[in-house]
């Protein structure tokens, strides 16, 4: 434990410890598939670079509020937020992407990417649901909502 004053919000503290850990891989592969589309928004090049501009602007903004509030759950739980690249890689199911693709494999990665993201939450809700976690429940609901839609949203793109 990181904290000398006990906990006591209804969350046993095995419970909080295996939610934490999976917090923090939503943490890794939010931060990670952030700082890719933040990559690709100073890269993008093309017919399509307005628009990817403008909406990889907008993903990773919405991505920096979130790591936010996914470090800020697993700290009410007690429990130190990763917060090293070094942690993130290890943690991450979403692997770094060398050099500067063409803007269609971005849009390609970066749905690969938000389906990540969705899978790993959706790993997480097995040990919310037992420990009757509501926030970190909605949490998880959140990030699922908005990462699918994203994804859609950018298959959407990819289409003839």
């Amino acid at each position: 434990m990181t904290t000398s004053t006990p906990i006591d919000i209804g969350i046993s503290e095995a419970d909080r410890t295996d939610i934490a850990a999976g917090l923090s891989r939503l943490l890794a592969d939010t931060y990670t598939l952030y700082l890719q589309t933040h990559n690709f928004h100073w890269n993008v090049t093309g017919p399509m670079f307005q628009t990817l501009h403008v909406m990889f602007e907008t993903h990773y903004t919405e991505m920096a509020i979130a790591v936010d509030s996914i470090a800020e759950r697993i700290r009410s739980l007690g429990l130190p937020a990763p917060g090293t690249y070094s942690e993130f890689i290890n943690l991450s199911s979403i692997r770094e992407i060398a050099g500067v693709p063409r803007a269609k494999e971005m849009i390609q990665l970066l749905v690969h990417g938000h389906e990540s993201v969705v899978r790993t939450a959706r790993s997480v809700y097995p040990v919310v649901e037992k420990a009757a976690d509501e926030a970190s429940a909605d949490l998880l609901t959140q990030r699922i909502q908005l990462h699918e839609k994203t994804a859609w949203m950018l298959r959407s793109l990819l289409e003839e």
